[in-house]
């Protein structure tokens, strides 16, 4: 062949470990005679290292011969280094045989194992009673990162090590080939160049013709135990012949297979009828056979065959995987479009597998066309993939208008999942009357879902959680993408957390997300609870990974909502006011985008609080008024209305409207009787009125704030406590909630961090005693704040600005050490009465 595997056309290969010990050896010990025999494919280095060795001998004065005809007459030590032994005639190779026996010779002979010659033979016989023979093959990881390094001038990474063996199969030849053509490291995946490819091919077809037609016939994805292609039929006596030599000439790997880049390069370059009819002829091959298609189907479709045979294979491999590995089904659809499948009959598998694999609006497009046409085929699965795709919208309403679209007395298995969209949606959905469905885990977790939802609507909800929390293991367990208008988990996760169970909540959805409940589409949105609960739980920094892990994931417009509404809950709990403004200006632009459904109401109620909190209310009235009006429609279930009823009572308390809050505290005493979250929240609304009022028990404050705590709203029982300690008349009530405060929510220092609850004793101590010491300017100002004077009302009151009165409450409560206002006021009751007291 025209010489593919040349030392002109070779980088040096780094010496393997064999071929670098025999240079050692020859380095170490030059005193000593060298007698070895190197073998090898072709193209696997055997010339290079002869070159190095006769550099070595060069170095050392020996001279060199690479024929025994050419040894010098002269007595005296020499080297004999011979190449391609294999080509050599008898008479030369019974020469080297002698030339073993001769002791003043060097002797190192490079040879490969085909053809098979008594002579070569009995030569390698000779040679190897001296030195194990030095066998040559393919690189290792290691070597192929060496020699890149060696070209590029930088290590490669991992992954592009690996791409180079994948597609050269670590043929010494192949790998200097695409190093030389890729001259620097690639910057993301690794491309064969196409002036490769066509160098390749040109030079392939320098083989002997029938070696390479059997090297097409492999390249097209023939199989050397079955049946061969017309054209090598009568040659089926000599094919193992065939192997064989090209095995030895380096131009199939070791098991018989061609490395991925020789076998583009054949096809790219033979013409394209050839390719065509071998495919055809394969094809037929397998029919003739019963042989499966799926492990050709692939390679055939994307080298352009089209043929209702290869379609079925793709599609048969694709439906198998489209469950489990949705991405790599999307491909094998299109593939199978390619090949000729009929577009309609497979639009409703390829928008499920778009859909699952993050591809959102590609799903879309090949559902707005079939959906509207009659009769569509595969009617359940468009309208289970349409559903969750208006779910992941956060348009619920629409979610369920398509399953009613199909029908009834149509929806069959799906009937579950139409009634978890209405229901979600805030409308009554009538019971199923479907068949039983299939007795798969699937199925079986859609029917759980379908039955903790409706249990969460009745007055005790006690059969939710079981049953929502079963239907959560039993999706992970099936391991299966499949379209739901809301995961298990995620229903279940948020049951728990209306019901007061945050350990419930978190165990929950840390199994979904370590079991990949609902694949990579469902993940960004159970990451967005993993930062709920942890909020819930204090742990904001937990809270702030997870955010962080579900935006670089990737979220859905419903997931903004509760993103959104998290960022707004870590600003009002750490009491960040810059960042509490900014997460609300992002937050009130969201919920333009998004109306009100069931799943969406405890980010709805955080907003609420914030909003009064920055006195903007007015703007989620619309959203409040569909929220209530959903609840109605659903019976005004005291699971879901209990904790929006908690968020009424903190918006009223922050607005200062006790005629707001009212209805809520109501609300909450009728829901006590079968909820113990109302009971909770009612008493603590009771100790919320109170504080205010300034008429309250520090017993029941305490009382409440720790069953606040217990159902896992830790900082609300805090801040509860914090107000109760700012507005007490005995310092050892106030002593006392304040420790309640921080014990349930430790405050976080900007000077010192983490603030040990253990010490606040401490500090209170030393802040009574004087140490935090206020100049006369900041005692005044204090004061002043302690009458509950705001900042506009200060400065007039002192001749200052507000923006002057501002810099200088921030610098008091620093030097208090204060996290909140409602502790900084506290503090300056402790400090300033203890001023003011005349001492013994």
């Amino acid at each position: 062949m025209r010489s593919a595997r040349s030392r002109a056309g070779l980088l040096n290969p780094v010496p393997g470990t064999a071929a670098a010990s025999l240079l050692a050896e020859a380095a170490g010990s030059p005193e000593r005679r060298l007698v070895a025999g190197i073998t090898g494919p072709g193209g696997t280095g055997k010339s290079t290292l002869l070159d190095r060795l006769a550099d070595r001998y060069s170095g050392a004065g020996l001279p060199i011969a690479s024929h025994p005809s050419a040894l010098p007459g002269r007595a005296g030590r020499a080297a004999l280094l011979v190449d391609d032994a294999h080509l050599l005639a008898d008479d030369a190779l019974r020469d080297l045989h002698s030339a073993v026996a001769r002791p003043e010779l060097d002797l190192v002979v490079a040879y490969r194992l085909w053809p098979e010659r008594t002579g070569l033979r009995r030569l390698a016989a000779a040679l190897d009673h001296h030195h194990v023979p030095v066998v040559l093959g393919a690189l290792s990881s290691r070597e192929i990162s060496a020699s890149a390094a060696q070209v590029w001038g930088e290590a490669p990474t991992t992954a592009a090590v690996d791409e180079i063996r994948r597609l050269t199969g670590g043929q010494p030849w192949l790998v200097s080939r695409l190093l030389a053509a890729v001259p620097r490291p690639p910057g993301r995946a690794l491309a064969v160049p196409h002036e490769l490819l066509d160098q390749l091919g040109y030079e392939l077809e320098g083989v002997e013709p029938t070696v390479h037609e059997l090297l097409v016939a492999l390249a097209v994805g023939f199989d050397l135990s079955g049946p061969l292609p017309p054209t090598l039929a009568e040659l089926a006596d000599r094919v193992d012949e065939l192997v064989t030599r090209a095995r030895h000439d380096g131009l199939l790997l070791a098991d018989g297979e061609l490395a991925p880049v020789v076998r583009d390069a054949l096809l790219d370059n033979t013409p394209a009828y050839r390719v065509r009819m071998l495919q055809k002829a394969l094809v037929e091959a397998y029919a003739d056979e019963g042989r499966e298609l799926d492990r050709l189907a692939g390679r055939l479709a994307r080298a352009g065959l089209r043929d209702r045979r290869v379609a079925s294979a793709l599609e048969h491999s694709a439906d198998h995987l489209l469950p489990t590995q949705p991405a790599v089904a999307a491909v094998l659809y299109r593939e199978a479009l390619d090949a000729g499948a009929d577009e309609r009959s497979l639009a409703a598998r390829l928008a499920q597998a778009e859909w699952a694999s993050g591809h959102s609006d590609a799903a879309w497009r090949l559902l707005e066309e079939l959906i509207e046409s009659e009769d569509p085929p595969d009617a359940i699965r468009a309208v289970n993939t349409a559903a969750a795709l208006w779910a992941e919208r956060g348009m619920l309403t629409r979610a369920a208008e398509t399953y009613r679209w199909l029908g009834q007395e149509r929806l069959g298995s799906s009937a579950p999942l139409a009634a978890v969209a209405t229901i979600g949606a805030g409308e009554p959905a009538p019971a199923s009357t479907a068949a039983p469905a299939s007795p798969s885990l699937h199925s079986a977790a859609a029917a759980l879902l379908e039955q903790g939802l409706r249990a969460s609507l009745t007055a005790s909800a006690q059969d939710a959680l079981p049953s929502l929390v079963r239907a959560s293991d039993m999706m992970t367990a099936s391991g299966h993408t499949e379209p739901l208008p809301e995961v298990p988990a995620v229903v279940a996760a948020l049951v728990a957390l209306c019901g007061g169970e945050l350990k419930a909540a978190e165990s929950v959805v840390e199994a979904a997300l370590n079991g990949r409940q609902g694949g990579d589409v469902a993940r960004p949105r159970l990451l967005l609870l993993r930062a709920w609960i942890a909020m819930q739980s204090d742990r904001p920094d937990l809270a702030g990974e997870a955010i962080a892990d579900a935006t670089a994931s990737g979220i859905r417009p419903r997931d903004e909502l509760l993103l959104r509404a998290l960022e707004v809950g870590l600003g009002r709990r750490t009491d960040d006011l810059t960042a509490l403004v900014r997460a609300w200006q992002h937050a009130r632009e969201t919920v333009l985008h998004l109306p009100v459904d069931l799943f969406s109401l405890l980010p709805l109620g955080e907003l609420v609080v914030a909003a009064a909190r920055l006195r903007d209310s007015s703007r989620l009235e619309g959203h409040l008024d569909g929220a209530w009006a959903l609840l109605r429609r659903l019976g005004d279930p005291p699971l879901w209305s209990v904790p929006l009823h908690w968020s009424g009572v903190q918006a009223a308390i922050l607005a200062e409207s006790p005629g707001d809050l009212a209805p809520h505290a109501a609300a909450l005493v009728r829901a006590a009787a079968h909820s113990r979250p109302a009971a909770v929240l009612a008493a603590a609304g009771k100790a919320w009125v109170s504080v205010l009022a300034d008429r309250f028990e520090p017993a029941s404050v305490e009382s409440a704030a720790r069953g606040l705590a217990a159902i896992g709203l830790r900082w609300d029982g805090s801040r509860l406590a914090g107000h109760a300690a700012a507005r007490s008349e005995e310092r050892r009530d106030m002593t006392r909630l304040l420790a309640l405060a921080r014990e349930l929510h430790p405050g976080v220092s900007a000077a010192t961090g983490p603030i040990d609850t253990a010490g606040s004793s401490r500090a209170r101590t030393e802040s009574a005693s004087g140490s935090a010491t206020l100049s006369p300017r900041e005692r005044e100002i204090a004061r002043l704040v302690l009458d509950g004077k705001n900042y506009r009302e200060i400065g007039e009151a002192i001749f200052i600005s507000p923006r002057t009165v501002e810099h200088h409450v921030a610098r008091i409560r620093q030097r208090l050490d204060a996290t909140s206002r409602s502790e900084l006021l506290t503090r300056l009751r402790l400090l300033l009465d203890t001023e003011d007291t005349p001492s013994d």
